[in-house]
């Protein structure tokens, strides 16, 4: 199995249908797949060993990870937010990449000794190939590495995690049905190329048959435009872009098109889930739990979860509104302690996954799966009686203070059901008597002013005074990835400076 089977498939079933793009002017399967060999055919006889792009979503992204399939190479995408040290070290683990990058990261590439080219001219280039009817096809094989995706480094440097052809394709074929969609399905995805979930969902759309558009800039006024202009049926976001849709003053916020919105990759505050399945009752709703490592989602919230959740005089399923739902059907799951033993349902310990789609492979590092096949996610989590996971955290984030280990996510999830929080952090902070002290910084919702004493209280009432912050910040907002994770680090460094 290769990736390009998906879009084998879909240039043979639908191959006039547009499936990237806008409707007007947007590529069909057909030609997708003749500008992928095309293109293919300048990466094999340029001698590259890897397509590296360095540059924002958009249909350039599709045609370099089909070529470069076609040529037998492994496409890395990468962060172009990254510092000029980590981008160097980066680089330089790649000498012989072909380049694909904005006109502003050129110089970095070139310093670094490889070709470039911007993603209109490789699109131009691409597409004359294919034209003079030249191609390149390398052999289906399952176990070449199809992507390296370094990850987002937020709390060390980035590692290579090697996603193999076989492992994407497990994921496609396990959670889509050919074809699916109908022609007028486009799907609106939100991340960045150097996300495993805007690799998966290229493929997983393509497969579907539904048009894939991509949002380089995220607004609230302009997401919403762009799903109304373009007819957006199916989106992704990650929770903060959910939150400011949900929070921001606009007149409109209809969006007459739209039938599934999925979400995840960090935490979402149950307030503004709520208010968004009041406001687009016509919409199913779908939270997503996936790493990298795992080739995208492994758990699901799904839409009669979310409605029955959030109608429900069942506290037990009231609270699953904050849950990322049931392993999908190709994935075991087991939470196992310290020691490594599976425990009881109710119990919180490490989440561990197996399954066709997981890799749990670091470049240079090799395999990270026991011997069972199953792959530590270093996700704190627990599953309730129906089979429901609760992600409670990194296991790196847990504070220790004096003997008492603490996690963040349980006074977090306090914080966040205050009225007028919109968004909070718990981190650990040096400290010279008890090792860490509890500290979190705050956002205020539109309009409210917060009480850092009140909010303490607040958490007093409902936990013990061990888990209550010592001190809460307010801050006009928490620094995020582009995905939506919190960089826990530079929290603790605004902390610690002076006025933080």
């Amino acid at each position: 199995m290769n990736v390009t089977m998906p879009l084998d498939m879909a240039a043979d079933g639908f191959g006039d249908r547009i499936v990237v793009g806008s409707r007007n002017g947007g590529l069909t399967a057909s030609r997708l797949r003749a500008s992928a060999s095309g293109a293919a055919a300048l990466i094999r006889g340029s001698g590259a060993d890897a397509v590296l792009y360095l540059a924002v979503n958009g249909p350039a992204f599709p045609v370099a990870m089909f070529a470069a399939a076609f040529a037998g190479v492994p496409l890395v995408p990468v962060n172009y937010r990254l510092g000029e040290e980590q981008l160097g070290r980066l680089l330089a683990a790649h000498p012989k990449a072909y380049g694909i990058a904005e006109e502003g990261q050129h110089a970095a590439l070139l310093s670094a000794g490889l070709s470039v080219r911007t993603p209109g001219d490789f699109l131009r280039e691409a597409g004359a190939a294919a034209s003079q009817g030249r191609g390149e096809e390398a052999p289906a094989d399952p176990d070449a590495t199809a992507v390296l995706i370094y990850t987002s480094g937020t709390t060390s440097a980035p590692k290579g995690v090697v996603l193999r052809h076989r492992n994407l394709v497990s994921y496609v074929l396990e959670t889509v049905e050919f074809a699916a969609a109908d022609e007028d399905e486009a799907a609106l995805m939100s991340v960045p190329p150097y996300h495993i979930a805007a690799v998966s969902n290229v493929l997983t759309n393509l497969y579907a048959g539904r048009r894939c558009l991509t949002l380089h800039s995220f607004t609230p006024d302009g997401w919403l435009e762009l799903v109304r202009a373009e007819g957006v049926t199916n989106a992704m976001v990650v929770p903060t872009m959910l939150a400011r849709i949900m929070d921001a003053p606009v007149a409109d916020r209809s969006a007459p098109s739209l039938r599934a919105l999925a979400y995840g990759g960090a935490r979402t505050p149950r307030r503004i889930i709520e208010r968004a399945l009041r406001e687009w009752p016509h919409v199913g709703f779908v939270n997503a739990y996936g790493l990298t490592e795992t080739s995208s989602t492994i758990a699901v919230l799904g839409p009669d979860d979310h409605r029955a959740a959030l109608t429900s005089d069942d506290p037990d399923v009231r609270a699953r509104l904050e849950s990322a739902g049931r392993p999908v059907p190709s994935i075991e799951l087991e939470i196992r302690d310290a020691d490594g033993s599976v425990l009881p349902a109710g119990r919180s310990g490490r989440i561990w996954v197996r399954g066709e789609q997981v890799s749990g492979e670091y470049a240079g590092h090799g395999s990270a799966v026991d011997g069972r096949g199953f792959f530590d996610t270093r996700d704190q989590g627990r599953l309730d009686a129906e089979g429901y996971l609760f992600v409670e955290g990194r296991v790196d984030d847990t504070i220790i203070r004096g003997a008492e280990n603490i996690a963040p996510a349980e006074i977090e999830d306090v914080l966040l059901r205050h009225p007028d929080v919109a968004d909070a952090v718990v981190v650990g902070v040096p400290d010279e008597e008890w090792g860490q002290r509890v500290e979190a910084v705050v956002v205020p919702a539109p309009g409210a002013v917060l009480d850092p004493g009140e909010l303490r209280g607040y958490v007093r009432e409902r936990l013990r005074s061990s888990k209550t912050p010592e001190r809460i910040a307010c801050w006009p907002e928490l620094p995020r990835t582009p995905t939506g994770k919190v960089i826990k680090r530079d929290i603790v460094a605004g902390l610690a400076a002076p006025g933080g």
